[in-house]
């Protein structure tokens, strides 16, 4: 299993070098466009795929006359190979996934909490299987993917029952896990909406991305974007958020409606389409340049801390080989292009 993730680690290292020894053997004009724009996003009820399914990134920069492209990512683990090879210039993963790609070294930085997670991530168990507490899961198997938000609070969880050495971790993708659920090889698995809901038809949750925040293991999906894309197109960055935002508040004037927008786009009913909306929370622009989260231009929010907090968790498993510092962090998750956002909607 570590194996085969440091294999990752190099070959995602030497791609990035490779990309940013060509990014800096060329001067383009800063002034220039992109005819095309690569997003790379995952397929879960939040404010991206709301802006996705009522246009509003084609509107914004389809009327530059710049294509918009989404590919869909099933965890961060890919999305950062993309990243490093330059072939996405945006991508949506959670913030376990984010830090990975600053201790690899990657060229990007985070711009952007799509939401904090809730009941929209947790560990759910096979109805029947007798376990009906967390100590009861030693000796099983269990499903994730690896690296991940879900990932990271199931070892929290695991470790503050003392059982992280008496289960069996299985490295699955959500449509990997839901294969071996149904076919009744594991029992349990930490995984996120829609395969959770999956699961939960044939069982219930044990411990929910909820209760770890309460615990102090806050986890969220969030934004990355390439230094190199936003350092020439700050104002196509600022664009994406001012789309986020308007998406966001869609939801926040109005759930149902927000949820139709989901279920049609993810093909899901309404009603579960809200009550994964409702599993997580979704923060305004003004709501992440609070102290809580980003904070400002040079006054460094908790999340910045929570990211470090969780590094050093990360370290502690091998997932990374060195925990970016404090500093680096407080740099990395960068406020300007949301300030940015906010003084153009003021302006509109």
């Amino acid at each position: 299993m570590k194996a085969n993730w440091k294999k990752l680690i190099a070959a995602v290292m030497a791609v990035s070098i490779l990309i940013t020894f060509t990014a800096c053997s060329g001067n383009k004009d800063i002034s220039e466009q992109p005819e095309e724009i690569n997003f790379g996003i995952l397929r879960v009820p939040n404010d991206e795929t709301i802006a996705i399914a009522e246009g509003l990134f084609q509107q914004t920069f389809e009327e530059k006359g710049i294509k918009c492209n989404f590919i869909v990512f099933d965890s961060g683990v890919e999305a950062n190979k993309a990243l490093a090879s330059g072939s996405i210039d945006f991508a949506t993963m959670g913030n376990t996934n984010a830090i990975i790609a600053l201790a690899l070294g990657l060229d990007v930085e985070m711009i952007w909490i799509h939401e904090v997670l809730g009941e929209i991530e947790a560990l759910a168990v096979k109805n029947g299987s007798g376990i009906d507490e967390i100590s009861d899961l030693a000796g099983q198997k269990i499903a994730t993917p690896f690296a991940s938000t879900a990932h990271y609070s199931l070892l929290n969880a695991l470790k503050n029952a003392g059982i992280e050495d008496k289960v069996q971790l299985l490295d699955m993708q959500t449509a990997e896990i839901v294969a071996a659920w149904e076919r009744g090889d594991v029992l349990a698995a930490y995984t996120w909406q829609p395969s959770l809901s999956v699961l939960l038809k044939n069982g219930k949750m044990l411990v929910s991305s909820k209760e770890m925040a309460e615990q102090g293991y806050v986890t969220a999906n969030v934004e990355l974007v390439r230094k190199g894309f936003a350092e020439k197109y700050p104002d196509l960055v600022a664009d994406f958020i001012t789309c986020l935002a308007k998406a966001g508040d869609i939801y926040g004037e109005d759930p149902q409606e927000g949820a139709a927008i989901v279920a049609a786009e993810l093909e899901i009913t309404s009603e579960d389409a809200l009550m994964q909306m409702e599993g997580s929370l979704w923060c305004s622009p003004e709501e992440l340049l609070g102290a809580d989260y980003f904070g400002k231009s040079g006054e460094p929010g908790d999340f910045a801390r929570i990211m470090k907090d969780t590094a050093d968790f990360l370290k502690e498993q091998d997932s990374i080989d060195q925990a970016p510092d404090q500093k680096a962090f407080n740099a990395y998750v960068n406020p300007i292009y949301i300030e940015a956002a906010i003084e153009n909607m003021k302006q509109k």
